[in-house]
């Protein structure tokens, strides 16, 4: 990603590498697996990752066993398909959505609300990004969604006129880590809205007048 480009547009989808290729099914197969991760982000989200087992997602999902084996293989590679579902969901809203977020609007506009897009899938999916940042030592820095998010960091602060722009994005994304963020949401208690708002707040302060 180039670092000198000054406009209000940037992170466009030849700056960003894609998040995955979308793999072409048939249809039938597509809906199953919508109705698939639906009922298991539901029941995630309802009782943890570790209290559901495949066959509640099946009978959630009014599919067989069978079909959920042979298309995600077990209850951890149905969970990293439905995080890479939602971070592939917010790429594509960063690269062709609709400003702020997309292109179109100043950096610091896009960089607080890209703070507040990926707190609302951290607060949504905070489990599953846990697990994959946490798995090994530095499995953080590893995940092709972290490459990207940083990448999409790094340029906007670039673009808004910060020097130090590679340590600027390393540092909001350690903010932005699943251990800190489950720390300021679950033991501080902290409502999602007013964490995004003060991350927002100090990521302006860091912007150039």
């Amino acid at each position: 990603m180039s670092s000198n480009r000054s406009g209000p547009e940037s992170a466009s989808s030849t700056e960003l590498p894609l998040l995955g290729a979308p793999v072409r099914e048939r249809v039938d197969a597509a809906r199953n697996r919508l109705r698939v991760l639906a009922a298991a982000e539901a029941l995630f989200a309802e009782r943890g990752v570790d209290a559901v087992t495949m066959d509640d997602i099946a009978g959630a999902a009014g599919v067989g066993k069978g079909t959920l084996y042979r298309r995600f293989g077990d209850k951890a590679g149905l969970a990293m398909a439905l995080l890479d579902e939602r971070e592939r969901e917010l790429q594509e809203r960063i690269l062709t959505g609709p400003p702020p977020l997309g292109p179109g609007a100043a950096p610091a506009e896009r960089l607080g609300a890209f703070v507040e897009g990926y707190l609302d899938l951290l607060a949504r999916q905070l489990d599953l990004v846990l697990l994959s940042e946490t798995a090994t030592t530095g499995a953080r820095f590893r995940t092709g969604a972290h490459a990207l998010w940083r990448q999409h960091c790094r340029h906007l602060f670039a673009a808004g006129g910060v020097a130090d722009a590679e340590i600027a994005a390393d540092v909001l994304l350690a903010a932005l880590a699943a251990e800190q963020v489950r720390h300021w949401l679950r033991d501080r208690e902290l409502a999602p809205a007013a964490l995004a708002e003060s991350l927002v707040r100090l990521v302006r302060t860091w912007l150039p007048e």
